[in-house]
């Protein structure tokens, strides 16, 4: 039996609760991904593979369907504390070849600083198995350019949700996901 994602499509969402559990929970359903049993995989974006808006997604699967998901998660209980959590996505140009999904989890980062992190890593990774050279010393933005001028990378990007933990003794959780189908 081979399990070759054909479609994928990124969420996200952020919970509040007295417990910690509970607003990972209340993350899940903010995004629309509660009523699945949810499987975390590695960060293979599949050859193929169709990027498709959320509600599109959710109407090919069922509540209770085990669904393979790429996830980010961060949670504190700590008041006035920033988190974040991204899933970066690297697309090579030619749509046979596998590109790469990341996860980057973060305190103190804005959702600007976490997603071009969580890009980053992704594109890096992909640059890598495709030989592209690259000086890991310069700033992403300047590595980013030279991905695209080189042709073999057709896109990069991501999807953050970040906010500051609330107070009254309760969790915050932050969650990112591309969800496979």
């Amino acid at each position: 039996m081979r399990l070759i994602p054909r479609k994928m499509f990124f969420t996200r969402g952020t919970g509040v609760h007295k417990d910690k559990l509970t607003s990972f929970e209340m993350a899940l359903r903010e995004a629309g991904i509660a009523e699945f049993n949810l499987v975390r995989v590695s960060s293979i974006f599949p050859p193929n593979c169709q990027i498709v808006e959320k509600e599109e997604g959710l109407k090919l699967l069922q509540p209770g369907e085990v669904v393979f998901v790429v996830l980010a998660e961060m949670s504190t209980n700590e008041p006035g504390r920033r988190i974040a959590a991204s899933v970066g996505i690297a697309r090579p140009a030619d749509s046979n070849k596998y590109g790469y999904l990341s996860e980057h989890h973060a305190f103190g980062q804005t959702e600007e600083e976490a997603g071009n992190y969580a890009e980053d890593l992704a594109a890096t990774m992909l640059a890598t198995t495709l030989g592209i050279p690259f000086d890991a010393d310069k700033d992403y933005n300047e590595r980013r350019e030279q991905y695209l001028m080189g042709g073999e990378i057709v896109d990069s990007s991501s999807i953050t949700m970040a906010t500051t933990a609330k107070s009254g003794g309760v969790w915050t959780t932050v969650i990112s996901a591309a969800v496979l189908i």
